[in-house]
């Protein structure tokens, strides 16, 4: 609490001192207008309107809205440049005088025209990433130079603010939470998070969006919020593409390609994709129980290969209906080894090992229709997207022991899965400044997991005859929103709430082949809930703006918390999960100020959330063996959890860029674990944790030519608890370039190394159930090179959809 207060007096000092000085020079003067693209004739929004003095100097500025409309105040009377900029399109200057008569010009509609009419790159890709704080949202719009700090999606997380990548099983926190959804252009998908985020080449990634507090718009999962990942779409006339190859080494090597191209014509535009990812990862490390003297190493070896594809095709009908249609296809195999020993240092007579290996592969297929239909009032629209997703998955485990009473055996797991979605969303804008949305969804959901296991002896020839488990799992939910939102001068706000029924089935079946015993639990959990929100914006000037926001979420238990398989076993500890697990739900209020500098901004904000039913993990002793431990999920009593973030983008000369970010958590975790009294009684602990943790990065990029560029990146975490361990400190410092050439940049070369002083690795101690301590390694200093090439050519003729889910109009990309 002692390091939140001191924070919160730093960001409330700086609050204070960055708010502008009263200037009696200045009149309430300003400039208004609107800019189109010159081609589509349609509203480009996020463009920059920078205001000058007749020096050039930068006296305020400001960004145009979603329908493309800007009005700048507080501009001081006299003879102004009016000068509009967007990256990939000519710059505009417009001489303005403000001054009697004249204080509030309107240029009208501004039309933008690219840059070249000759070549060009097929997706214009800024040198520096940028980082901008909007109403819901905060944008990472992902340069070059981010491009250059990792090869795939997952290695570029860890350099976002808020934002951590376990290195080991690859899950994603937000603000220090993996109740997060991972969306990939603002649909989710039936590819594990993990698994997906290493097939998504970082130069197919547009934008980052960081939705901590999502609005009734959204599907309510996740409590820490949403993350969606925004790729790059072609729709250029004629053939265009990217070519990517990266190769990375530590201890073992990795391999991942991508090609993606479009070809446009008239009203069709065909685009496609393939990705892969072909890669061994190794993992090695241990613990020890010290008062047991026990001691457990791990030493692991991932061969994975995984491939992506993707094909579609858009119609534009005519300027009010657009079809588009298009499929993802993906396919992974993966041969994981492990090999395991357990030394017992007081008596090693008594020392086992154990080697585990097998072959899992899935098949993923996404299906998705979407039309939209413009009626003839700008932004009033109707759109109807239908989504199908299947996947089958199939894992085969071989456990070996050595030196051990524990019998050989075999797993094997089948799983199957449909996920249906069907939306229909509309948009009127009431007025200039009001808008209303509604909204219908129906998500389907089914999951069948079949398992089986050869681990009893059942026979007078000491033969294991298999045991069977069948795990059915279907969610139904059907939902309705409305929001309004609507601008009053300097204030606007958005309110809304969404409706859902929910009806969740599950049935487990056991059957003991031997006995012909069969074991049926079956579990119903149905309810309706709403989930209100509220956003309000204050515009104090064109440098300060002021958020808050609240909404309500649930996050309901995954396939992993409520499948009572065993996830994974070893000889002391297995995981299960928990049929009966309850969803738990989230109220998060948040507040954000932001301030334009003439060289960057910066953004902090505070958050606080209260958790209702909240799920987490409880650690008991095996009744068979109390040695061995059981890993599951429960439902406890309602906590609360803090925050506070600052963020900043900042040039501080033309060759120096910086994106810096700091961010501070707290979370009262509760929990009950199994220990042993001075009797070796087993008795059960309510376990509750309070947890502050804080990490800070920064991405500093150089720029030394047109050609070449060096990048560093820093990253300190600081130590922090959960209800099993608690988690030592990681520092990591990654250093990379970028080497651009040929005719118009067209082809760019990069090379990376992390983990320059080899600091960045998990070690942990825990007290309970037992006292124990250990440390796991991965290839974190890794030294990995990409070599980039684009192809094709014509002018750029986008009719961008909106996409449902995110609200951003821009398409498919590589998926």
């Amino acid at each position: 609490m002692k390091h939140f207060l001191l924070m919160l007096i730093m960001v409330s000092s700086a609050l204070i001192s960055a708010q502008p000085n009263a200037n009696s020079d200045i009149k309430d003067g300003s400039v208004s207008g609107r800019v189109l693209d010159a081609v589509l004739n349609e509203p480009l929004p996020y463009v920059n309107i920078v205001i000058k003095d007749m020096t050039h100097k930068i006296i305020t500025g400001g960004i145009t809205n979603d329908d493309g409309t800007f009005d700048i105040r507080n501009i001081p009377e006299g003879k102004i440049i009016v000068s509009i900029q967007f990256v990939g399109f000519k710059t505009i200057e417009k001489n303005v005088t403000i001054g009697k008569g004249n204080y509030k010009p309107n240029l009208g509609d501004i039309k933008l025209e690219e840059e070249s009419t000759g070549l060009e790159e097929v997706t214009v890709v800024a040198d520096v990433s940028t980082i901008q704080q909007r109403v819901d949202r905060k944008v990472i719009t992902i340069g070059k130079d981010l491009q250059t700090a990792g090869a795939t999606a997952s290695e570029i997380m860890n350099n976002l603010p808020s934002v951590s990548v376990d290195q080991q099983s690859g899950a994603i926190s937000l603000r220090g939470n993996q109740n997060v959804r991972v969306m990939v252009d603002g649909k989710l998908s039936n590819i594990p998070a993990e698994q997906l985020l290493k097939q998504i080449p970082s130069t197919s990634i547009k934008s980052i969006e960081l939705i901590t507090n999502p609005s009734a718009k959204y599907n309510p999962e996740g409590m820490s919020g949403i993350i969606n990942i925004v790729l790059h779409k072609n729709t250029q006339i004629g053939f265009n593409g990217n070519i990517n190859v990266g190769l990375a080494y530590d201890i073992e090597a990795k391999f991942n390609s991508s090609i993606d191209a479009n070809y446009r014509n008239g009203k069709f535009n065909l685009y496609g994709s393939y990705s892969n990812n072909i890669a061994k990862n190794a993992n090695y490390g241990g613990f020890t129980r010290s008062e047991q003297e026990i001691r457990q190493n791990f030493d692991i070896l991932n061969n994975n290969k995984s491939h992506l594809y993707k094909i579609g095709i858009d119609y534009y009908l005519n300027d009010k209906n657009t079809i588009s249609i298009f499929t993802n296809q993906n396919t992974f195999s993966g041969k994981p080894m492990v090999n395991s020993e357990i030394l017992y240092l007081a008596n090693p007579s008594l020392n086992e090992s154990q080697y585990m290996d097998g072959e899992s592969t899935n098949d993923s297929q996404q299906y998705n229709f979407n039309y939209k239909h413009d009626f003839n009032e700008e932004g009033h629209n109707i759109e109807l997207e239908v989504d199908y997703n299947t996947y089958e998955g199939l894992g085969d485990t071989n456990n070996i022991f050595y030196n051990s009473s524990r019998p050989n055996f075999i797993e094997d797991t089948d799983t199957d899965r449909d996920n249906t979605t069907v939306n229909l969303d509309y948009v009127n804008p009431l007025s200039e400044t009001s808008k209303l949305e509604l909204g219908l969804e129906a998500r389907l959901f089914d999951t069948s997991i079949f398992y089986e296991s050869n681990a009893r002896e059942t026979n007078e020839f000491g033969d294991y005859i298999p045991t069977t488990t069948r795990f059915d799992y279907s969610r139904d939910i059907y939902s309705a929103y409305a929001t309004y939102g609507n601008k009053i001068d300097k204030w606007s706000y958005q309110v809304g709430v969404r409706a859902e029924t929910v009806g969740v089935d599950s049935e487990a079946f056991k059957k003991d082949l031997a006995s012909s015993e069969t074991l049926f639990i079956p579990f119903e959990n149905d309810y309706f809930e709403l989930y209100p929100s509220a956003f309000v914006t204050y515009a104090a000037s064109d440098k300060n703006s002021y958020q808050f926001s609240y909404s309500r979420r649930i996050d309901r238990p995954g396939i992993g918390q409520v499948n009572p398989l065993p996830e994974w076993s070893t000889p002391l500890i297995s995981q299960f999960g928990n049929q009966e697990l309850r969803p738990q739900f989230t109220n998060s209020i948040e507040t954000n100020y932001t301030r334009q500098f003439e060289k960057g901004s910066i953004t902090a904000g505070i958050f606080y959330r209260i958790i209702e039913d909240e799920i987490q993990q409880a650690i008991l002793i095996d009744r068979t063996d109390i040695n061995r431990l059981i890993m599951t999920n429960m439902n406890f009593d309602n906590s609360t959890s803090y925050g506070v973030e600052v963020s900043s983008n900042y040039r501080p000369t033309k060759w120096w860029s910086v994106n810096a970010s700091f961010d501070l958590f707290s979370q009262t975790q509760k929990s009950v674990a199994e220990s042993f009294d001075s009797n070796q009684n087993i008795v059960l602990n309510t376990v509750e944790v309070d947890n502050v943790a804080w990490s800070a990065r920064a991405f500093n990029n150089f720029r030394v030519s047109k050609s070449l560029s060096f990048s560093a990146f820093g990253m300190y975490r600081a130590k922090n608890k959960n209800i099993q361990f608690e988690m030592h400190d990681m520092l990591m410092v990654n250093l990379g370039m970028r080497y651009s050439f040929l005719e118009n940049n067209r082809a760019s070369f990069s090379l990376s190394y992390n983990d320059i002083f080899n600091t960045m690795y998990a070690q942990f101690e825990s007290e309970r159930p037992y006292a124990q301590y250990g440390q796991f390694n991965w290839e974190s200093q890794q030294v990995s090179a990409r070599l980039s090439y684009r192809f094709g050519g014509g002018k750029y003729r986008a009719k961008s959809r909106k996409q449902r889910d995110n609200d951003v109009k821009e398409g498919g990309g590589m998926f």
